[in-house]
């Protein structure tokens, strides 16, 4: 991937918004998409059946090394999206992405910026930046 991928992507979502630059517009296309991402993931479930989702409390030991931590909490997935399922989702985060880059053009922030300081903090912090 080139140095200047999300530098260029940005170019290109400023180029193709055309209908909804108002932040109220972007905002609210940024959450639908977000919405849809997550029908998409649920599609998956329901529907196809090619992923299941296994739910219980995630046991936390408040002595247990954080290495044995991290093993011992799940995911509560179980299965994979079959190809058609995970096409459908990434087409729908492709979309949440477009418009979280158009609400970066808007404010005049660099998706760069925002993803090196995310990983800035994370570098940072280490383990006392656990979420």
């Amino acid at each position: 991937m080139e140095n200047n991928s999300l530098e260029n992507f940005q170019q290109q979502v400023s180029e193709l918004l055309l209908r909804h630059r108002s932040i109220l517009d972007i905002s609210s296309k940024f959450q639908e998409s977000n919405s849809r991402v997550n029908r998409a993931l649920m599609k998956g479930v329901t529907e196809c059946g090619c992923m299941e989702i296994q739910a219980s409390r995630q046991p936390f030991a408040d002595e247990a090394p954080l290495d044995e931590m991290k093993q011992s909490v799940k995911n509560h997935v179980q299965g994979r999206l079959c190809s058609h399922c995970q096409e459908v989702v990434q087409s729908e985060m492709g979309k949440n992405l477009f418009y979280l880059t158009a609400m970066c053009n808007l404010l005049d922030i660099k998706l760069e910026d925002v993803v090196k300081q995310e990983s800035k903090h994370l570098s940072t912090l280490g383990v006392f930046h656990l979420r």
